[in-house]
């Protein structure tokens, strides 16, 4: 049994994009998929998708999310043996997971426009669709993550999860 992770892009951020997770839920299983579960309340689920199915579930998955509550999210997805791969490719171990975050992209993920080692001893490592960010200090206080929101292209979109998250949909999607 194939299981499948959806991320979504900024939903329970603000206040005007509140997705309550029961509706997401809602929205995946009316599209046939079954097993559906969500982690947390930043929208992230994991599902089985159902037969027939081709790999481009996420646009699906946002046209039922705004045919049921109005919402209009990108998801990207990834199976759940990708998240294994996207786990045992991280270069940085840390004790706090929560200063390791993956940012997954729609496409090829590319090397961002700026110069990294002026942000040290914060790192950045470039993996096909993920790039994986060291961020000592946490998210919050990150000059290389503030100086990569304004330097992302905008050819398409992108989806940032802290190490924690990962391992959880690893396990979530694990057979």
């Amino acid at each position: 049994m194939v299981k499948v992770i959806g991320l979504l892009r900024g939903v329970n951020v603000g206040s005007s994009r509140r997705l309550r997770m029961a509706d997401l839920r809602a929205a995946v299983e009316s599209l046939g998929h079954t097993d559906v579960e969500t982690y947390l309340q930043s929208g992230n689920v994991v599902f089985v998708p159902a037969a027939g199915t081709g790999k481009e579930l996420g646009p699906s998955i946002s046209d039922a999310l705004e045919a049921r509550v109005g919402l209009r999210a990108n998801v990207l997805t990834r199976t759940g043996a990708e998240m294994a791969s996207i786990v045992d490719a991280n270069p940085y171990q840390r004790d706090d997971p929560t200063k390791v975050v993956v940012t997954f992209h729609a496409g090829r993920a590319g090397t961002p426009p700026l110069n990294v080692t002026t942000y040290a001893p914060e790192g950045l490592t470039t993996r096909a669709r993920e790039v994986y960010l060291d961020l000592p200090f946490g998210q919050a206080r990150s000059p290389l993550l503030a100086a990569l929101a304004k330097a992302q292209p905008d050819d398409g979109f992108a989806t940032s999860r802290n190490w924690r998250t990962v391992l959880a949909l690893r396990d979530l999607s694990a057979g």
